[in-house]
């Protein structure tokens, strides 16, 4: 049976292993075009944000962190996101495939993610509370589906969709860097409806970090209702 890439609909010419044969592994969804075309994030990486320090000049870190955190460390938010990690480095390509995702509403997309997405969880954050960071209920009805919530539902953990965007903001690819670091105004509160995060090491969920900004308002409403630590985890480090 011939298989087809879940992103560009090419062939599929890869041999079965016999791991498959016996159920060990799953196939293969994506062609080796589009495998080639993800850059993995390769360490030594940002202890903080994840980004990978071997295109990065000296200059731009000490120690291990970047500069942007060091910057985050400095100020008064702080300590709020214990680290982040990514699968890939956003590239031409992958925001090619996050748009196909994202703004075109192909949540198939995803599943080409699943396999490396789930192994990271399981190698650094494993029992931690899955939260995903929520879209306004404007943004919900445009995009109709979350995509940070279906990156969530993926994963072998529990999860919790206690936490609400109070904001509707100007998407985040439209803003300015600047725009992006204004912190000044509330976009989350958690409702402790769904779920208790009281004492618990929570990991929020998105597809994209950027500068961080998003991943650090919300964790900074999750610590104040009770989370023990919060960290986040993202398919892609822009």
């Amino acid at each position: 049976m011939v298989a087809y890439c879940l992103w560009c609909d090419g062939e599929i010419k890869e041999s079965v292993s016999w791991k498959e044969v016996f159920g060990l592994s799953q196939p293969e969804v994506l062609c080796g075009d589009c495998r080639e075309g993800l850059e993995d994030l390769r360490e030594p990486l940002c202890r903080v944000c994840g980004r990978s320090f071997l295109d990065l000049e000296a200059a731009y870190r000490q120690g291990d962190l970047c500069y942007d955190c060091i910057r985050w460390e400095e100020g008064e938010w702080s300590g709020l996101l214990a680290k982040n990690r990514s699968l890939y480095v956003y590239n031409d390509f992958l925001k090619e495939i996050v748009a196909l995702f994202k703004f075109r509403g192909d949540a198939a997309v995803a599943e080409g993610f699943e396999d490396n997405w789930v192994k990271l969880y399981q190698k650094e954050f494993q029992g931690t509370l899955i939260v995903p960071i929520p879209l306004s209920p404007e943004r919900l009805y445009e995009r109709g589906f979350n995509q940070a919530a279906e990156l969530a539902r993926m994963l072998p953990g529990p999860i919790c969709e206690g936490l609400e965007r109070t904001v509707h903001e100007q998407k985040q690819s439209k803003k300015s860097r600047a725009e992006r670091l204004k912190l000044d105004l509330p976009i989350f509160q958690y409702t402790g409806e769904s779920c208790i995060i009281q004492d618990k090491d929570v990991l929020l969920v998105d597809d994209i970090y950027t500068t961080g900004a998003t991943v650090r308002r919300a964790a900074i409403v999750l610590l104040e209702s009770g989370a023990a630590s919060v960290c986040s985890m993202t398919i892609a480090r822009g």
